[in-house]
């Protein structure tokens, strides 16, 4: 990693641990900050405050307390999923104290090449295919997965050599925090309405990933999915060379699919039908993936033998097993309706029992009722659940029940399936009515089916 004098001496407040917050503490603490940390979570149940304390980090925790800002930092280092209208963040603001993401502080640091993935949907998706595809080629070094994905992309920008690739996923609450960060590619997989109840306005939230090519240059590549006619007006305002990608039309330069078959500057790489996952939404993943490869070289074989192989990312349409002729698929990481939709189409709906459910936003679903046509059965869960039933009905589903949670609703939908059909959890809803967050949502689901064996 890069040896930077810029925090020396500098009081730095990070502002929520978690995985990034608790990164970006040790990080500050080793190029010489002097850190404050402030988590709501009570010390006695907050290892991370604990180790950062051990370290010599001053630690606040189990409140926000809103005097602290009277101390002058010279910088907050915000954990992104805290909104800009906590009081905490408008007092910083009000203070002229400049706010950050921790992608900011990682592209600082980072000594190597950023590869930058946004988008509503097929981020997580996009993110590990690309990472296969370049690891699976001839450049020198290797392609480190980070950011939302999982792992923190300050403490994968200090591993990370000259001669490796950070490929990053990025959330919009992460990019509303970068000022200098400068990805030399950036895909943008696709843009739908989405996380409206913090970004406030449908514009609000595409200016927040349209943040993600504001530092490029001509030098740089932004690959943009020419489906979106939005993407394609958007792509008139930047200065990177843009590189489109598109189903079912075929394209001069770039990737697209068209009668089946999956092409790249017109030459052709290999069948629809020989990739790994299934689903329209896996398709254009895969040629966002593959724009990406190409420009570092990747062969047309490789990237055939890499996507075949590829069997899906945890809790994104993650094939779980078969039981007595049933497969199940745990899609847990559809929190929104149209990551649902986009599952949905991958299936045969009249062989399809779906389970559903989740927290209450307020949200309508009439939205998802053409896509819930020809469905076998529908098993809703949680808040929405009875929200669910009433859209399930509307479109005709012939049989529809209900369950307390994910889990529950396994064993239900089992007795409804026949051999050869597919159980799918795909909840078009948010977790946090029962569940911490997605993650443990489908690893409950997987518990579940585990236990019908």
């Amino acid at each position: 990693m890069k040896k930077i004098s810029t925090y020396e001496n500098k009081k730095v407040l990070v502002l929520g641990l978690a995985k990034s917050g608790f990164s970006a503490a040790k990080l500050l603490h080793e190029l010489g900050a002097l850190v404050t940390v402030n988590d709501g979570k009570p010390f006695n149940e907050n290892p991370e405050a604990q180790e950062l304390l051990s370290l010599g980090v001053k630690v606040i925790a189990g409140s926000h307390p809103i005097e602290l800002l009277d101390e002058e930092f010279s910088l907050m280092v915000k954990n992104p999923g805290i909104p800009y209208n906590h009081p905490f963040v408008v007092k910083a603001q009000e203070l002229d104290i400049p706010v950050i993401t921790e992608v900011e502080l990682a592209y600082e640091v980072a000594e190597c090449p950023i590869i930058g993935i946004t988008g509503t949907n097929g981020k997580t998706t996009t993110t590990t295919m690309t990472g296969l595809l370049l690891n699976a080629g001839d450049f020198p070094g290797t392609a480190r997965l980070a950011g939302n994905i999982g792992y923190p992309a300050s403490s994968v920008a200090q591993e990370a050599m000259v001669d490796d690739l950070m490929v990053m996923e990025l959330s919009s609450f992460q990019l509303m925090g970068i000022s200098e960060f400068h990805p030399h590619v950036a895909v943008i997989t696709n843009i739908y309405e989405a996380h409206i109840d913090y970004h406030k306005t449908r514009e609000e939230y595409v200016k927040a990933k349209w943040h993600l090519q504001q530092n490029m240059t001509e030098a740089d590549y932004l690959i943009l999915n020419w489906n979106q006619e939005e993407l394609k007006k958007l792509s008139e305002k930047t200065k990177a060379t843009v590189l489109p990608f598109a189903t079912q039309q075929k394209l001069e330069k770039g990737a697209y699919s068209l009668d089946g078959s999956i092409f790249y500057d017109q030459e052709k790489i290999m069948e629809i039908a020989e990739l790994g996952v299934p689903g329209a939404h896996n398709v254009e993943n895969a040629l966002a993936a593959i724009s990406v490869a190409k420009l570092y070289g990747v062969s047309n074989e490789t990237i055939k033998e890499t996507l075949h192989l590829f069997r899906g990312v945890p809790h994104r349409t993650q094939y779980v097993g078969e039981i007595k002729g049933r497969k199940f698929y745990n899609d847990s990481k559809a929190t929104n309706i149209l990551a649902t939709k986009m599952a949905l189409s991958g299936f045969s709906l009249d062989k399809l029992i779906l389970i559903a459910g989740g927290l209450d936003r307020g949200l309508s679903f009439d939205e998802l009722i053409p896509s819930l046509k020809g469905i076998k059965a529908l098993v809703a869960f949680g808040e929405t659940k009875e929200k669910l039933v009433d859209v399930a009905n509307q479109a005709g589903i012939p049989v529809v029940t209900t369950a307390e949670n994910a889990e529950l609703a396994v064993p239900i939908a089992f007795d409804l399936s026949e051999e050869g059909d597919a159980i799918l959890l795909s909840p078009a809803n948010a977790s946090w009515d029962q569940y911490p967050n997605f993650e443990i949502r489908g690893e409950r689901f997987m518990e579940a089916v585990k236990k019908l064996k």
